[in-house]
């Protein structure tokens, strides 16, 4: 499976084609609806949420209500785009519209500087609106379909925040994947704790009363996955560095654990492998989960769990030094409408990006021109790996 995006954050809409599903997968626009909604919400949000409410409209690949096998084509259109039709438009413009919202004053933080000198814009709103964080819109409507794909196929996928600009909370080991979902959803923050949830929620009104903006850490969890997705025999083949991968591509992202991640360079081998055991039952598994659900590179079978360390967003209102690019004079930043914490919300694009992940290896693993074909195939080999 392979997906390409399209569409700038002003432009008249947001493209998304998708490769590669097998045929017969349940969807329609409602389980992408819902997932764009999620993505749209959480509690430090900036005023766009209340501009636009993004829907999708399937324009191929889809039909009576099933995926056809062929390429789908997903479509988001942006509301906003009426105020900015002269600013965004497609036809050549004359001098005196050319600088409308033109930006030559770069943001530290942001694609800005760096996008317009690797392509030479003189204006670099021609860098900001495809590096702005409305492109994981797509992102989050790609996932949903895979998500809908996992769950007929007994993968559940879940997502929560940990910290929210140092304020931390803690998840049982003991909570079940629907659990978890269930208590992040019901969660302005998408915390699964209360107490830390009012924390955070103050946080983040202090952080936007000083013009400032944090970041945070979310989490990810799946349960149910196969063993064996991935492989120990090629670099590029491991499963735990393509996860890593499509989460720190998402923007503001700069870093990802598993397990116990990073603490694991304080522990000893003896804390952080987890034991093997096996039963008639559930054939093998562990008794903890420290190395979240991979080894060498491949699912164990334990729950996949994914953390994504999210910076603070770079669009301050109290902007910090830059330089003009035309007079090259030191100057305050471009400030543009933003959050002064989309951590909640970048939690549902983290979500989406692991289990398109997850999505694509049971895709490589198993048949995958039929679903109903998939399914079969996907039980026989649980069935082979629990008798193994």
């Amino acid at each position: 499976m392979r997906f390409f995006t399209a569409g700038e954050s002003h432009g008249p809409e947001l493209t998304a084609i998708i490769d590669g599903l097998p045929a017969g997968i349940p969807l329609s626009t409602g389980d992408i609806n819902h997932e764009l909604k999620r993505r749209q919400g959480g509690y430090g949000r900036g005023g766009r949420m209340l501009i636009e409410t993004d829907t999708v409209e399937i324009t191929s690949g889809v039909r009576h209500g099933k995926t056809l096998g062929s390429p789908v084509t997903l479509v988001v259109k942006n509301d906003d785009f009426k105020n900015w039709e002269t600013v965004m438009g497609i036809e050549p413009v004359d001098d005196r519209a050319k600088k409308i919202r033109r930006l030559a004053k770069p943001r530290p933080g942001h694609a800005d500087l760096v996008g317009g000198i690797k392509y030479e814009h003189d204006d670099l709103r021609n860098v900001l609106e495809r590096s702005s964080a409305r492109e994981t819109t797509m992102r989050v409507a790609i996932g949903a379909i895979c998500k809908k794909m996992l769950k007929e196929l007994s993968i559940d996928v879940a997502g929560h925040v940990l910290e929210i600009g140092g304020v931390r909370g803690e998840i049982p080991q003991s909570m079940t994947v629907s659990e978890i979902r269930e208590k992040a959803e019901n969660s302005a923050v998408r915390c699964v704790d209360p107490l830390i949830e009012e924390a955070m929620k103050e946080k983040i009104d202090a952080t936007k009363k000083e013009g400032n903006t944090i970041g945070g850490v979310v989490e990810v969890v799946v349960g149910g996955v196969p063993v064996g997705l991935g492989s120990y025999t090629q670099w590029d083949q491991k499963l735990d560095g393509k996860i890593a991968q499509a989460v720190v591509s998402i923007n503001a992202f700069k870093g990802v654990e598993f397990g116990v991640g990073f603490e694991a360079a304080r522990l000893y081998g003896s804390e952080v492998m987890d034991e093997i055991v096996w039963s008639k039952e559930t054939g093998y598994t562990r008794t903890s989960n420290n190395l979240g659900g991979f080894e060498g590179g491949m699912t164990n079978g334990m729950p996949v769990v994914v953390r994504g360390v999210m910076k603070p967003i770079p669009t301050l209102y109290k902007p910090l030094q830059s330089v003009n690019i035309d007079t090259k004079e030191p100057y305050k930043a471009s400030v543009e409408r933003s959050d002064s914490s989309a951590v909640p919300a970048a939690c549902v694009v983290a979500e989406a990006m692991v289990t398109i992940e997850i999505a694509k290896a049971m895709l490589d693993k198993f048949e995958s021109d039929s679903f109903e074909r998939m399914k079969r195939d996907v039980e026989r080999y649980r069935q082979d790996t629990l008798n193994f």
